[in-house]
């Protein structure tokens, strides 16, 4: 088991992106987006991306941010700019290289986005879970969400893909 007394997520920066790239090769190689949507991502909502590090060698990332109520982005799409007052936070991705599981790394991240978006007034998260992750967020407090609109870009991404939502106090 990997000691996780020296592992902590930081933000993420610029520096990080290559990283975060080939974690996302290993984790998602389905799920295949350009470099340009994580940088994207990281500089329309840096407080929303996070990297999992121990000493200099990255093990995981966040990608997070605003987005509309019960709508999916597309996967491998810019998206421009975050939508004006927007009250949902979005989970983007969520991954970690396979010695970093079973760590409670990704628990304790989860809770402070939670916090964050509390904090910040977002007044529900949600995500697409994906790679058998249902199990994982339903224990975070999120549920399945079924919305016939969003059925065929969910598909896109793997027949098993769930919208969750998780509600913010």
């Amino acid at each position: 088991m990997m000691n996780t007394t020296d592992t902590h997520w930081r933000p993420m920066t610029a520096g990080d992106l290559a990283a975060v790239e080939a974690i996302a090769a290993i984790v998602h190689p389905g799920f295949f987006e350009r470099p340009e949507i994580f940088a994207e991502r990281l500089r329309l909502y840096p407080q929303g991306a996070r990297l999992l590090a121990r000493g200099e060698t990255a093990l995981g990332y966040v990608l997070s941010h605003p987005w509309r109520d019960q709508a999916v982005p597309a996967l491998d799409s810019l998206l421009g700019e975050l939508p004006a007052g927007a009250q949902n936070y979005y989970l983007h991705d969520l991954a970690l290289l396979p010695e970093a599981r079973g760590t409670g790394a990704a628990g304790r991240l989860v809770a402070e986005l939670i916090a964050h978006a509390t904090k910040a007034g977002f007044f529900r998260m949600s995500l697409v879970a994906v790679n058998s992750s249902q199990d994982f967020w339903r224990r975070q407090g999120f549920s399945a969400l079924d919305i016939p609109e969003l059925r065929q870009k969910l598909a896109s991404y793997e027949a098993d893909a769930a919208f969750m939502v998780r509600p913010l106090a």
